[in-house]
């Protein structure tokens, strides 16, 4: 799986990298028809404490998957997203038929 990890607004974080690579391999393992990823940190104004944004868009074959979390960290954020993903993609796998 290709990983795209663009920074909005914020420098790049090399821990935050390499933690995110972690999760979308095990991600790209198991769902191995996952062709590409696109990441996007940003930080938002926010008067509520949070703005730390993380929205991750997955290139598999049928319409396109797409989460976005936004909390007071990026560690969270990413979970989050991260999570929504793999219900997306365990919905996914079983529309597939295997013949």
């Amino acid at each position: 799986m290709v990983v795209n990890i663009q920074y909005q607004k914020m420098s790049t974080s090399e821990s935050l990298n390499k933690l995110l690579l972690k999760k979308l391999d095990r991600l790209g393992n198991k769902y191995q028809w996952v062709i590409k990823a696109n990441v996007l940190f940003k930080e938002e104004n926010d008067r509520t404490g949070e703005g730390k944004v993380c929205e991750i868009e997955l290139s598999a074959p049928g319409p396109r998957l797409f989460a976005k979390a936004n909390t007071d960290n990026f560690e969270k954020s990413m979970a989050e997203t991260i999570n929504d993903l793999k219900r997306q993609l365990e919905k996914r796998q079983g529309v597939f038929v295997k013949h």
